[in-house]
């Protein structure tokens, strides 16, 4: 593949539900949690830049776990913003330009590198060069009104649980970002905002995000699985 990647590693949230723990560092087999979402992307050959984005309170742990891991491929370790679409900014601005750009949650280190190429096939094949990994929903899903009455209840075959990574042509989520002044929950909703369609391709549902100190024992069993 003659084309250049980067990637985003965003990891600046503020950790309200881990009961005061900082999941960003929590232990996890022994190691920093967002270490080994790292790993995956330093053992990815097709990256070759790695922008790692923290809250300004862990980047010194930061800077500190890179030169401890030996991390090759960390270009930039930045503080985010107050929204997570402020700390994926922050991460553009430092990020040297490139083809495609990966943006992944640090707290989601269940991906592997088949899934890393799921998505880099999809984004390609995608007519707007935007492509993100989701997973269908297990559960029926109840769209609930003000007044706590269910309102809709819509088809499940046609609802997925948005993941990271999400994978954007450069110029694109640049232009995204610049052009976008809402509230966003991930990139791929600002993409849409431009008129532009996003390809989903599918992820795992080890890929799960740490959010909570029980997701950490779940996430424990996973990597203790792949051994």
């Amino acid at each position: 593949m003659d084309t250049t990647i980067g990637a985003i590693i965003v990891a600046a949230g503020s950790s309200t539900r881990m009961e005061g723990v900082d999941k960003t560092f929590a232990p996890l087999e022994g190691r920093p949690l967002v270490a080994h979402t790292l790993d995956r992307f330093e053992e990815f050959s097709l990256v070759s830049q790695i922008v790692l984005v923290l809250a300004t309170h862990s980047l010194d742990l930061g800077r500190t776990l890179v030169r401890e891991q030996g991390y090759r491929k960390v270009t930039n370790i930045c503080a985010g913003g107050a929204r997570r679409q402020d700390s994926v900014r922050a991460g553009l601005d430092v990020l040297q330009p490139c083809d495609w750009v990966i943006v992944h949650d640090g707290a989601r280190p269940g991906l592997d590198a088949a899934l890393l190429r799921r998505g880099l096939d999809a984004v390609i094949a995608s007519p707007s060069g935007a492509a993100i990994a989701g997973v269908p929903v297990k559960d029926t899903i109840k769209v609930v009104g003000d007044d706590g009455l269910v309102a809709d209840t819509p088809p499940r075959e046609t609802l997925w649980a948005a993941q990271t990574p999400q994978i954007f042509d450069y110029n694109l989520l640049c232009r995204a970002h610049a052009q976008f002044h809402g509230e966003a929950t991930d990139d791929a909703m600002m993409v849409e905002a431009l008129g532009c369609r996003v390809s989903i391709f599918p992820g795992s549902y080890e890929n799960l995000k740490v959010t909570t100190p029980e997701d950490l024992a779940v996430m424990e069993a996973v990597l203790r699985g792949r051994k």
